[in-house]
């Protein structure tokens, strides 16, 4: 009788048990991947002055031939495209998972900034964020966890684990605060991969 008991308590408890592991360790992702393919931000510069201070050819006098070199229907020109201005860039090196591809900061033109990822390429996982730190960036094992140790700031989940990607900066982010970059798995605490940010 006693063994009758004691077996659908095991039974149960070894199901919470993987239930439990499933949930944190997901390891399903090991076999999945995604691609966000966003496009680098830009804006139209803003309109030349010179556009509305065109002279307004006068009326010619009757009899008179149209003068030659006045077009009556010429439309303003098209305005240029302002890029964005590069303030900081590094290369993603693997900690956790291999990994590799290109991080930017850049200056919008209308002020604000934003954390870019070109090429990313990095394993799927749980509760991966990008990280803003003031940590240093170490190769190996050494460099997997000292990314919550100083500050940090939280630009929100990772969009995909490929691809090319924007992260907007809060505009009260003092980046001189902040050298490095990392893909951080928030659920185990370890970075994913990092870059050193160089201006």
């Amino acid at each position: 009788m006693r063994k009758r008991r004691i077996l659908p308590a095991a039974l149960l408890l070894a199901a919470i048990v993987v239930a439990a592991g499933l949930y944190l360790f997901q390891p399903w992702r090991i076999f999945t991947s995604s691609t966000v393919i966003e496009d680098l931000p830009v804006a139209p510069a803003p309109a030349s002055q010179s556009q509305g201070s065109a002279e307004t050819p006068s009326t010619p006098s009757a009899g008179a031939a149209p003068s030659a070199g006045i077009a009556s229907s010429a439309g303003p020109a098209p305005s240029a495209v302002a890029a964005p201005r590069e303030l900081a860039t590094g290369q993603l090196i693997s900690h956790e998972h291999a990994s590799s591809g290109t991080v930017k900061i850049l200056e919008l033109p209308d002020g604000s900034r934003i954390l870019r990822f070109e090429g990313l390429d990095t394993s799927d996982g749980p509760d991966l964020h990008v990280w803003l730190s003031d940590a240093p960036v170490v190769e190996g094992t050494a460099g997997w966890y000292l990314f919550d140790d100083g500050r940090y700031l939280d630009l929100g989940s990772l969009k995909a684990n490929k691809g090319n990607q924007n992260y907007e900066i809060p505009a009260a982010t003092n980046l001189g605060d902040y050298t490095s970059v990392s893909i951080w798995c928030a659920r185990f605490t370890v970075s994913f991969a990092a870059a050193k940010l160089t201006t």
